[in-house]
């Protein structure tokens, strides 16, 4: 119904802000991607989203069409309101969520609020080739994903240093999944020392 709103921010937080146009003062929600774009502006323009409901209708505002087309295909997904891809894309840039969704890393998904292992695969389900599509050229965003053999090679080298391997096996698990753009056996090796020693 509304495709974006242009006027002034007579009150902002990070959740929501207030925009008068020509005398109406609108109510839209926002990312936090979108409350850090407009810091410092007095007027903005906002690209919105209506979602009307029997019992309310609620506008969302976004800094940049992507996040709204983002915002509008995770709606999409059974089991996503309005607030899950609110939070979704206030904890990842679009980017992130399409390389997450590309590359079926549901784990980076489980790390928003809320995300439990079911929705993750729903949306890797419902999104993946529509994004697949929708990507950049040379599919740059993506991210890398570690393979068995990287991870095998640094479970030795970790053993062969004298550690447990059960105890090497969590620590990976863990360096895995926690810094899932870990390229290089090396740096794996390195964050599962630190996780050894915590």
């Amino acid at each position: 119904m509304y495709a974006y709103l242009k006027g002034e921010i007579t009150f902002r937080s990070p959740a929501f802000i207030t925009l008068e146009v020509n005398g109406i003062g609108f109510h839209v929600n926002i990312l936090l991607s979108t409350y850090t774009a407009i810091e410092g502006k007095d007027r903005t323009l906002i690209y919105t989203h209506l979602i009307v409901r029997e019992d309310a209708h609620t506008l969302f505002g976004f800094a940049t069409q992507t996040e709204r087309n983002m915002f509008v295909q995770l709606i999409g997904v059974t089991g996503v309101g309005a607030t899950t891809a609110q939070l979704i894309l206030s904890s990842m840039t679009v980017d992130e969520v399409r390389a997450a969704v590309i590359g079926e890393q549901a784990h980076i998904l489980q790390k928003v609020r809320g995300i439990g292992a079911k929705t993750a695969k729903q949306i890797i389900l419902d999104l993946k080739t529509r994004l697949a599509k929708e990507a950049p050229e040379g599919g740059g965003i993506l991210l890398p994903s570690i393979d068995n053999h990287m991870r095998e090679e640094a479970l030795s080298a970790l053993i062969s240093l004298g550690f447990n391997r059960i105890a090497v096996q969590k620590a990976l698990n863990q360096v895995l999944k926690d810094h899932p753009a870990a390229a290089r056996v090396e740096d794996l090796i390195k964050l599962a020392l630190k996780a050894l020693a915590a």
